[in-house]
């Protein structure tokens, strides 16, 4: 058994420029992608699964304020929030997702549930909720998922008449993607959606094959961006058909999906780990909250620069 493993997680992308988060936002980001990086990195340094260490990761994302899934995530343009998160085993390609939550403190707890305790793959608004109730999954109060920056947001959105797909924005989501000691993938995803969503908009990331997929056999893939053009053309699934099928390089494969994805008129992000344990992300926005960890060392924070590493 090779004792190779890697994670890569992302915190969302868009414009994400030091002029525009700097000072305490960008430390506070920072520090928060290095302490779920360091979570997740434990699971798979101890032996633990790929799916284990993307849940723990996730999970401490989406508590931390910073990012737009959990607590801190986007209001809807009447003021709730709705969260929507996916899991995927890249093993047997079992999968599990929620969307449209409002009480579940950890999301992507519950999509791990749907995949394990229940015969579905996605479940939505009250009805997922009530399946967590059946398993005691941890809920709170709505209002503890609000922050006073996500409200502003909402706010100013609202004050300037524009709308919940201005270009000029940040994608908010958090992921992660593994690959452990096993030689086994695992991918997560967690969102808040977009500030001033309406109608119970539900974008890619709970959505299997968009935002969300593993597969054992090409790699794991999580994605940020603009969730109607990456539904459109199936960015996770593509890039794990262009490894898989065409043998395109994991890097040559996410490019090409992005590609895919601006010529629709969208922009956004994906991170990929491959059964060899490859460990990347590629995005076409100024920047993109972002960490990697793996047995070789590596320990990498970053926010802005380069597209591709």
């Amino acid at each position: 058994m090779t004792q190779t493993w890697s994670l890569v997680l992302h915190g969302g992308a868009g414009t994400i420029t030091p002029a525009r988060i700097g000072g305490a936002a960008e430390a506070g980001a920072s520090e928060a992608l290095a302490r779920a990086r360091d979570a997740g990195a434990a699971v798979l340094a101890g032996g633990g699964s790929a799916l284990d260490a993307v849940e723990t990761t996730v999970r401490v994302l989406e508590d931390d304020p910073h990012f737009n899934a959990g607590r801190g995530a986007a209001f809807t343009l009447d003021g709730r929030i709705e969260l929507d998160a996916a899991i995927m085993d890249g093993t047997t390609r079992a999968a599990g997702s929620v969307a449209g939550l409002t009480r579940i403190r950890n999301p992507i707890t519950l999509a791990r549930r749907v995949m394990s305790d229940s015969p579905h793959v996605l479940l939505s608004g009250d009805g997922a909720e009530a399946f967590a109730a059946t398993l005691g999954v941890e809920t709170v109060d709505p209002a503890w998922f609000a922050v006073t920056e996500r409200r502003r947001q909402l706010d100013e959105l609202v004050a300037r008449g524009g709308n919940a797909f201005d270009v000029d924005m940040k994608y908010g989501t958090v992921g992660a993607v593994a690959r452990d000691v096993h030689g086994h993938l695992a991918a997560a995803t967690s969102t808040g959606g977009v500030t001033g969503k309406r109608w119970g908009r539900i974008g890619d990331s709970p959505l299997i094959g968009a935002g969300t997929f593993a597969d054992d056999r090409a790699c794991a893939v999580s994605c940020t961006g603009s969730g109607e053009q990456f539904i459109r053309v199936g960015v996770a699934h593509e890039i794990a058909a262009r490894i898989r099928l065409a043998g395109d390089a994991a890097a040559i494969a996410a490019a090409a999906a992005l590609s895919d994805v601006r010529a629709l008129g969208g922009t956004g992000g994906v991170i990929v780990v491959t059964p060899s344990g490859e460990a990347l992300w590629h995005f076409t926005t100024p920047g993109m909250y972002r960490a990697r960890a793996t047995s070789a060392g590596v320990r990498d924070v970053a926010l802005y620069g380069e597209s591709a590493t």
